[in-house]
């Protein structure tokens, strides 16, 4: 409580009441306010900022200058609505990371969740919509695909009728998610052609492929056209993005922002610093090219 009560000191003043819930005005002589430069859609995932609530967090991404939260669902966004925060990256519809569209056991499920999700999804006017491969458990890739392709098939109408993109991650399987079959970029990438689709896409996570796979703007070159969203955090460690990690961070947003993505970028690392307001302050600063 004293180290959230510290943060909120540094950006909040004041409080009084909006629609029954604390509202908390920002001061106004902040002096990182609106001093973003406006080439880079920011966010921050929600989970890595648990310390603070929704409230708090939105009041905090609104501070630094950006309005973008990653990873909320539909019981989230009236909170976000109310501060004027987007939601860049929604979820709710997944099983889980290791239960997804590799095995067709699970599709009908899947089937279900993505169907109510996705109309809920564009009703809030947002956009992006995550999913999972799953776990191998003994399956090859080529069955994996082919059982995506069919499962996820049947929910990509749904979504180009709502102006919905599907957007599955890519994470390693080295060290944070063993067994996850979607653990390199060209499976990813080859899942994207099959589907054909342009509302199924990758969301590229820097510190996984850095993981699993290296070479991250060479490969971020050759297969931006599949990539619609990214994820940040240092390796090794998956703290912050400064420089006592081995990840090039203002290098690998320029060559992001050279591929012409206009999407957005959104700060995952797990903050051990006590301030962990002026962590994301500063993460925000270094991509902010």
């Amino acid at each position: 409580m004293s180290q959230r009560r510290s943060v909120l000191k540094k950006i909040l003043m004041g409080a009084t009441a909006l629609g029954g819930l604390p509202y908390l005005k920002l001061k106004a002589n902040t002096p990182t306010k609106n001093m973003l430069k406006g080439n880079i859609n920011h966010s921050v995932c929600r989970w890595t900022f648990n310390h603070l609530s929704l409230d708090e967090l939105c009041l905090l991404v609104k501070d630094i200058g950006f309005n973008a939260i990653d990873l909320i669902g539909p019981e989230d966004w009236p909170t976000a609505q109310k501060h004027g925060v987007y939601s860049s990256m929604c979820n709710g519809a997944e099983i889980s990371l290791e239960e997804g569209f590799n095995h067709t056991e699970y599709h009908d499920q899947l089937i279900k969740n993505y169907s109510e999700m996705i109309p809920l999804v564009a009703k809030n006017g947002y956009k992006n919509l995550i999913c999972f491969s799953g776990n191998r458990e003994g399956m090859d890739d080529e069955t994996g695909l082919k059982n995506s392709v069919k499962g996820l098939q049947k929910l990509l109408p749904l979504a180009e009728k709502h102006g919905v993109t599907l957007i599955m991650e890519l994470l390693n399987s080295k060290v944070d998610h063993p067994d996850y079959m979607c653990d390199k970029t060209p499976w990813g990438v080859e899942l994207c052609k099959r589907l054909d689709n342009e509302n199924f896409k990758l969301l590229y996570d820097i510190y996984h492929m850095q993981i699993d796979e290296g070479d991250v703007i060479r490969t971020i070159r050759d297969n931006h056209q599949y990539i619609a969203h990214y994820h940040t955090a240092g390796n090794p460690g998956r703290n912050e993005i400064f420089e006592d990690q081995e990840l090039n961070y203002p290098a690998i947003i320029k060559a992001i922002a050279d591929t012409g993505f206009k999407g957005h970028i959104a700060q995952e690392f797990i903050p051990k610093a006590n301030d962990k307001a002026t962590s994301l302050r500063k993460a925000i600063k270094l991509c902010d090219i």
